[in-house]
């Protein structure tokens, strides 16, 4: 259980939900730590200005937090790690995404609310590392589809990653474990790249030579299609072992 793990997890929203952001290509439109107009405005229960998002405090969007986002994914009675997984991804696309990435690591019943049955299953889960690679697995997957991914994809990609990583931290407590999936990250970069690179892409020899054309080509897409994976999967384990090499330093040096 988690009662007294909001501070933190908030902590870690924040660090990565700024001051006052107003991007054209962001439907959230103005958004202040991470609260959008439409949010503070309903928090509120009256029509916000972009003057009065500009103006929220810290403090009020911690309240906000609480209120629509911790409350919502019962962060109050996850245990530790889970709870800012559902938190942050519940942040970053709505309580019921974020309960559904977590819902999906548990194996039970992914209907977006955290009842008695997620509950039951976190509390009662063997291996909270696993659980939480596996909803930030499926968050990743989630963001890849998004048409606003080629803008905004590099950041929500190192958010997730650094978000694994305190996770893992929050969930074990041991900088021994928290090396442990490092390497394991940083292996995975290495077989994901070695991959993509073996990836016979435009070639393949005679073989592909002999093929019809129409088969050629879309032998060729095929395999462009599974290169570039590799790549994506490559390039996201090498943030996933960096964010675990800095979570690292910070539990050892303190």
């Amino acid at each position: 259980m988690s009662r007294n793990n909001f501070e933190a997890c908030l902590a870690h929203v924040l660090k990565w939900e700024g001051g006052y952001v107003d991007h054209p290509k962001d439907p959230g439109g103005a958004t202040n730590h991470g609260i959008t107009r439409k949010t503070l405005s309903a928090f509120l229960g009256r029509a916000v200005t972009k003057a009065e998002v500009k103006a929220l405090t810290k403090n009020q969007a911690g309240q906000i937090y609480r209120l629509r986002y911790w409350n919502k994914v019962k962060g109050d009675e996850l245990p530790q790690g889970l709870d800012v997984v559902a938190l942050d991804g519940a942040v970053n696309s709505g309580p019921s995404r974020g309960a559904k990435w977590l819902q999906t690591a548990l194996g039970v019943t992914v209907d977006g609310v955290i009842g008695r049955g997620t509950l039951g299953a976190a509390i009662n889960v063997i291996d909270r590392v696993e659980v939480i690679q596996r909803a930030c697995a499926a968050r990743m997957g989630f963001l890849h589809k998004l048409r606003t991914w080629s803008t905004f994809g590099r950041g929500w990609a190192r958010r997730v990653a650094d978000t694994e990583a305190e996770a893992v931290a929050m969930a074990t407590q041991s900088p021994e474990r928290v090396k442990v999936e490092a390497d394991k990250a940083q292996k995975a970069r290495a077989t994901q790249a070695k991959g993509a690179r073996a990836a016979p892409v435009g070639g393949g020899g005679a073989l592909l030579v002999d093929l019809p054309q129409w088969v050629l080509w879309s032998v060729i897409g095929v395999l462009t299609v599974c290169t570039l994976i590799l790549a994506l999967n490559a390039a996201q384990h090498a943030r996933r072992a960096d964010a675990y090499r800095k979570k690292l330093e910070e539990m050892t040096n303190g």
